[in-house]
């Protein structure tokens, strides 16, 4: 492509003009981050990012985030110019456009491909949801990690089939945000030379100026994560800035950060109000005198001047699809080659598992002492894991206690110098761990990430944006009720079932027992398009014996029964439970029936499963007519009205737990059979009664 400055610029005003039209036209949005940023994106997307916007995913091509998600109208502006081809449900790119002119007339609209921040699986090009300050940065790491992590496996020394690189755009508030200090920490250890984060150190936030609350030596702290710095004063210098991602791309040894001084808005004849430039649209006026400085037509709106979109073809165009060809008679050759191998790639990119991937797996007998769901958890997590290489994941900090360590021969740890490891050491680092798994689910893989439940609260906005972008990340938590004793009411869950339960998308799954554990990895492995949290005990639990009770394939439909009223007589109660509560219900269940009284055991342990059901599986499972109710859960009580009704009973925690053993949290919570027993009692007695 020839040098052509005022061409150059000339796309860059149509980067900015765009932007502001666009914000102005939905009287919301931030035009000034677009506006500074425009030189930043051009030059990196023209005449750097590997990319085909004939073919926009194309598995090798580089990955751009816009971790600074307000800055929406930055990048619908390059989908639009560069050109960037619609996909179809099953991925395949359309003789459409990604983002057409009319797509950013209905910026911010509703059922818009051009929403308020981007949004993965809404709009071709858009790596990943962003908004939320930080998460692009987290996903960013994953997305490197899981590009070290194709190197390892396909990459073969006569077939070198994957080298992309990530690209990240933040801001002074992803700047502050402290997961990008955990992700950058990570990413720093790990030494990911293909990461690139470039930071726009405008100093300007919706406050005002970042003086306000913000003196950070950004680049000494970065050296302190060993990060490469390359420091840019002056996003409109070209030359400056080719020279910083030409750098970027020669270090071998380490991830770079390159900080780019910019003026929010920069490019109107006068200082613009800052909170305005970020927050607000410019207004009619202010928008003719920018438009007057760059010499551009003050009566036209959404303008695309002639040779523009001819420009990014002759430059991300043509080199993305000379890179991509280039790629493709690679992998013609590797397939003849190294065809099992490229067999399981092309399982990945289809989003398959292998074929019998699930079978085979343990099985548990009957055994009243049992076993702690994290260990039943465990050996069915190894023994899947053997049959799909690309299940990989790990803790923070706590692979001991999740038993989430894969154990088998060749799995090995994801170090700087064992990127094909499958076990993930995430460091005490739990948010960053949330956004580091949506950032490998994005890339394909199938990964996991686990601590304790309580600590799910540290994590809860990357397992909410996994819910949003419907990835089959898969969150595992132990330790998940006051069964953790003597660590007391810090480390003991309440309300984070019902909080992980309202996230629409999100299955949350908690076995009764180990059998249950098995059908739950199936369940949670089974939905490629929702993730999973997986809730499991520390202590031991019973495990049921299947040729009396209910088959735990009934896991498969969120709720089973497990017991029932003998000769199919209709029960006079029902106990409803999940997870270490459904033996109480067993036991209750049996002294019931000794006494001559029908009862039903219900195990409810994914709710969101059993109420996607038909209203004929839901009655046959709880009987509408049948009032006497009892629900046992350690947890609080939100949510549970649902399903045994106003008057039903409710076992469960109305406040924080306590430190001491187990057995005494149990009498003083009420969570024996003895008081399960007294209520289920006192149900049957007022259904009687009335």
């Amino acid at each position: 492509m020839q040098n052509n400055p005022s061409l150059d610029k000339l796309c860059i005003d149509t980067i900015r003009t765009l932007s502001m039209d666009a914000v102005q036209k939905a009287n919301s949005g931030h035009p000034g981050t677009p506006m500074a940023l425009a030189p930043v994106a051009y030059h990196l997307w023209q005449n750097h990012l590997r990319y085909d916007p004939d073919e926009p995913l194309w598995p090798n091509r580089d990955r751009f985030v816009l971790s600074v998600g307000h800055a929406s109208m930055l990048l619908y502006s390059l989908l639009h110019l560069a050109g960037v081809k619609a996909v179809d449900e099953h991925g395949k790119p359309t003789a459409g456009p990604a983002v057409s002119l009319d797509d950013i007339k209905q910026f911010r609209q509703l059922d818009s491909k051009t929403p308020g921040h981007p949004e993965y699986r809404m709009t071709t090009g858009v790596e990943t949801t962003t908004g939320p300050l930080g998460q692009g940065l987290g996903n960013s790491v994953g997305m490197a990690m899981a590009a070290r992590w194709y190197e390892a496996r396909f990459n073969q020394p006569d077939a070198p089939l994957f080298d992309y690189r990530v690209y990240a755009l933040c801001g002074d508030g992803d700047m502050m945000e402290g997961i990008s200090h955990e992700a950058a920490s990570l990413a720093g250890h790990l030494e990911l030379s293909n990461l690139t984060w470039i930071y726009d150190s405008n100093r300007v936030t919706i406050e005002g100026h970042t003086d306000l609350a913000y003196s950070d030596d950004v680049e000494a702290r970065f050296h302190g994560y060993h990060w490469h710095t390359i420091h840019v004063r002056d996003a409109n210098d070209g030359a400056a800035l080719e020279a910083a991602f030409t750098e970027a791309k020669s270090v071998t040894d380490k991830p770079t950060l390159i900080v780019v001084n910019s003026i929010i808005g920069w490019g109107a004849p006068k200082k613009q109000d800052t909170s305005a430039a970020h927050g607000e649209p410019l207004g009619d006026e202010e928008i003719a005198a920018a438009k007057r400085f760059y010499g551009w037509p003050e009566d036209k709106k959404f303008y695309v001047p002639d040779g523009v979109m001819a420009r990014f073809a002759d430059g991300i165009g043509a080199r993305g699809k000379a890179a991509r060809n280039d790629w493709l008679a690679k992998l013609d050759a590797y397939r003849q080659k190294h065809p099992d191998l490229a067999r399981e790639f092309a399982r990945i990119e289809a989003h398959e598992l292998p074929d019998g991937w699930d079978a085979d797996l343990p099985t548990f007998e009957a055994d009243a002492k049992g076993v702690a769901s994290r260990d039943s958890s465990g050996k069915v997590l190894n023994a899947i894991a053997q049959r799909v290489p690309w299940l990989l994941g790990g803790s923070a900090d706590l692979s001991p206690s999740t038993k989430t360590n894969l154990k088998f021969e060749d799995a090995g740890s994801f170090e700087h110098e064992s990127y094909g490891g499958r076990n993930l050491h995430f460091g005490i680092r739990e948010h960053a761990m949330g956004a580091v798994v949506n950032g490998l689910a994005l890339s394909n893989l199938r990964p996991y990430g686990s601590t304790f439940l309580i600590f799910s609260d540290y994590m809860k906005p990357p397992i909410r944006l996994s819910a949003i972008m419907e990835v089959p990340a898969i969150y595992v938590f132990t330790h998940d009720s006051i069964g953790v004793g003597e660590d007391g009411p810090t480390h003991q869950p309440i309300e984070q079932l019902a909080s992980l339960r309202g996230v629409p998308g999100l299955t949350v799954l908690r076995p009764a027992d180990a059998n249950e554990v098995v059908e739950t990895w199936r369940v949670a492995l089974s939905r490629p398009r929702h993730p999973s949290c997986i809730v499991l005990t520390r202590q031991p639990l019973p495990t049921f014996d299947r040729s009396k009770y209910g088959s735990a394939a009934g896991v498969r439909k969120g709720a089973y029964v497990l017991a029932d009223a003998a000769d199919g007589k209709t029960p006079q109660v029902l106990l409803l439970a999940t997870g270490s509560e459904v033996s109480i219900c067993v036991d209750v269940y049996e002294k019931l029936k000794s006494e001559g009284i029908a009862a039903r055991v219900v195990s409810m342990p994914a709710w969101d499963i059993f109420e996607a059901q038909d209203e004929a599986y839901k009655d046959a499972v709880l009987p509408p007519d049948v009032d006497a109710r009892v629900c046992v859960e350690q947890a609080a009580e939100l949510g549970w009205d649902r399903y045994v009704g106003r008057l039903g009973a409710k076992v469960v925690m109305h406040t924080f737990g306590a430190s001491a053993p187990l057995s005494e949290l149990k009498r003083k919570f009420g969570f024996t059979p003895e008081h399960v027993y007294d209520a289920a009692r006192q149900q049957i007695a007022r259904v009687q009664k009335k």
